[in-house]
């Protein structure tokens, strides 16, 4: 997939799409990624949640920068493929690749501020990214996610 002048980064990770929208679960091993991504794409399309969300990569996740846009993308080795602690390697629903627009750390419930810094961003492949912080086990998280992808303004 990677074209001539393209910058690629293979990171550990976890990759969702909600239509063309993406979003990067970063965290250390343990922290919940899967387990979050897992309760969102259980989600099915409703009031907030405006389409199905999919999954793009678990575990590794391929990021490409083509002409100042990131794109998430899959390793094809684990295309399709979702770790269920305590189940296995499951194979879900997934999409080939959605544009990067946000980028979630996962942390502890009191290390999530109450407020997140307005215009918050994070650096990936040279591009910058919003950004924002939850804590996985939050029963909301999965809803809050969704929200938090739905409301980062991107520009064509």
């Amino acid at each position: 997939m990677q074209e001539d002048g393209d910058i690629q980064a293979n990171l550990h990770g976890t990759a969702l799409a909600l239509g063309d929208r993406g979003v990067l679960i970063r965290g250390p091993s343990g922290s919940g990624k899967s387990d979050l991504a897992l309760r969102v794409l259980a989600l099915r399309p409703g009031p907030l949640v405006p389409q199905q969300p999919m999954l793009i990569a678990d575990d590794r996740v391929l990021v490409v920068r083509r002409t100042g846009v990131l794109f998430l993308d899959c390793p094809n080795t684990i295309i399709g493929l979702i770790e269920v602690r305590g189940v296995g390697i499951m194979r879900v629903p997934s999409i080939a690749a959605a544009r990067l627009v946000l980028v979630i750390d996962l942390m502890g419930q009191d290390d999530v501020p109450r407020m997140p810094e307005a215009g918050a961003e994070v650096e990936i492949c040279g591009v910058p990214v919003h950004h924002v912080r939850l804590a996985p086990f939050e029963q909301s998280a999965p809803l809050k996610l969704v929200l938090a992808i739905e409301n980062v303004p991107v520009s064509l």
